[in-house]
């Protein structure tokens, strides 16, 4: 059966963000052929070490899998954007401690959702629309934390999904850090595209092997 299972975080349950519009796999549905079908496991606030409950309730006949899971734990260490330092150096080791950690709880996550043997596609984290000055900083942070989910997804031969080259206007978003109706249909229309079922001008972005 062909079955694409949505694991991770809000930005695919993104059923309370978008008001009378489609989420994303309500968008998704309506893109794939038949017979092919979609079911949402991810749970709104995941983070990298909150996958086991998904994977366990996971079907058997599941045949893809995409991942979207890494925000929340970057939002966790959102604190690295205010903290006062002494220098660059000094902020780039700040860096690195709680980047050597989110690697670590990435990478074990990325590898338990391959041991399942399913064709995996794996999502950077979206820039957003958080306000100035916060925007500008939290787009260099997280391409550090992208940085860790490129290399582990091209280290475990995983398809990737740039949600940054995806979600790029206000509109995308329902608030500074979810995706609105408008946005998940461009995930969606990204996640068909990656599974080969179409593109669209929205499948920029997307790797697919």
């Amino acid at each position: 059966m062909s079955h694409v299972a949505l694991l991770g975080d809000s930005v695919f349950d993104n059923r309370s963000y978008t008001g009378r519009e489609p989420d994303v796999v309500t968008h998704l549905r309506a893109l794939l052929p038949a017979p092919w079908q979609a079911t949402l496991y991810a749970v709104d606030g995941a983070t990298t070490t909150d996958l086991g409950a998904q994977l366990d309730s996971l079907r058997d006949h599941v045949s893809q899998v995409v991942l979207s899971v890494g925000g929340n734990d970057a939002l966790l260490n959102a604190d690295l954007l205010d903290l006062p330092v002494r220098s660059t150096a000094q902020a780039l080791e700040l860096f690195e401690e709680r980047l050597s950690d989110f690697a670590t709880n990435y990478r074990n996550a990325l590898e338990s959702v391959s041991c399942l043997g399913r064709p995996t596609t794996v999502c950077t984290i979206y820039n957003g629309q958080l306000p100035a000055p916060w925007g500008a900083r939290a787009r260099v942070a997280l391409a550090l934390f992208n940085d860790v989910i490129l290399r582990s997804a091209l280290e475990l031969g995983s398809n990737l999904i740039d949600l940054r080259l995806v979600c790029t206007e206000p509109s995308d978003f329902a608030n500074p850090i979810e995706p609105s109706g408008s946005g998940g249909k461009k995930i969606a229309r990204a996640i068909a595209h990656a599974l080969k079922l179409g593109a669209g001008r929205h499948s920029i972005g997307v790797t697919a092997g």
